[in-house]
């Protein structure tokens, strides 16, 4: 089996991956606010099929919806395992975040860019120079010094907060190979297609377990974050499939992992406007220089050149 290859466009690559970032660091604290109105299933559900819907109308007007001939020549059993390990990383990530926070849900949910970086090292061939290794043992560094209180945290914590982990760990792994199988389906479809596709299994697939008139007795603020977070899974997951077509994987993951960043940054901040709505999370001088750590391996890593 041919294995897809990336377009070669790097800026593009990088540019979607760090509007990935940027929604997926800000998306915990969303989905935490969600979650005080609503069930894990019900949020998931409104999410999968706002973004397919949304997503069916904007490829239906531009004439951009998959044709037979496009769907007769992919692979109908890599589109269902990239549906089935996304619904499992939903599942488990959100029951992961509601027996723990939202900072500590960002921390071990970037094992999955881990396992999707060594993936496309080991699946696709992908290469990473002296230096680019040297980066990745700086961003593991980085990612020890700023979440050592987390992960203090999670050594000493209850068995709910225990099990939270655990949940969000296996989602972790979950998405990486629902995010390997989609990068090898774009040798046969455009990546709106894909996602157009997997967001509609996944509606499917969650719609017995969905509490829908419970929508109907959000306030405002709960009905605009799940909203927030509708538009957050198409605009963000969107911008990551592309960021597949043009860049390597093992670059890719390197960029996602920044998100916990913008996750801590995000939380400090709504934490000062509006303390009631999310706790802070404590940032030393320790955690400060992990960030710039990470921040440092994942630029050696993403911006190296390739062999």
């Amino acid at each position: 089996m041919s294995l897809h290859q990336s377009s070669g466009r790097w800026r593009l690559g990088l540019a979607l991956s760090l509007l990935t970032v940027f929604l997926w660091g800000i998306l915990p604290i969303a989905l935490t606010v969600t979650l005080q109105a609503l069930d894990v299933y019900t949020v998931i559900w409104f999410r999968f099929l706002a973004s397919f819907v949304l997503l069916a109308v904007y490829l239906g007007v531009r004439g951009q919806l998959p044709k037979l001939e496009q769907l007769r020549s992919t692979s109908w059993k890599l589109l269902a395992i990239a549906t089935i390990f996304l619904a499992s990383n939903y599942l488990l990530f959100m029951q992961g975040l509601a027996l723990t926070s939202p900072a500590n849900a960002e921390v071990l949910i970037q094992l999955s860019t881990l396992l999707l970086g060594l993936g496309g090292l080991l699946i696709f061939k992908e290469r990473y120079r002296l230096y680019q290794w040297v980066g990745v043992s700086i961003l593991t560094l980085g990612y020890l010094l700023f979440f050592r209180e987390q992960l203090t945290n999670l050594i000493t914590a209850h068995s709910t907060y225990i099990l939270g982990s655990i949940s969000i760990a296996l989602g972790a792994g979950a998405w990486a190979i629902y995010a390997l199988a989609q990068k090898q389906l774009l040798q046969t479809l455009p990546s709106a297609s894909i996602m157009l596709i997997i967001y509609g299994g996944c509606a499917l697939l969650f719609t017995p377990l969905a509490r829908v008139k419970s929508l109907f007795t959000l306030d405002a603020l709960h009905l605009g974050m799940l909203i927030f977070c509708a538009f957050n899974t198409l605009i963000a997951y969107g911008a990551f499939a592309e960021s597949l077509e043009h860049w390597q994987a093992s670059r890719v993951s390197a960029v996602l992992a920044l998100a916990p960043i913008v996750t801590l940054i995000s939380i400090e901040l709504v934490s000062v406007i509006t303390p009631s709505l999310i706790p802070p999370e404590q940032l030393t001088l320790i955690g400060i220089l992990g960030a710039v750590l990470v921040v440092a391996g994942s630029a050696a890593i993403a911006l190296g050149k390739t062999e």
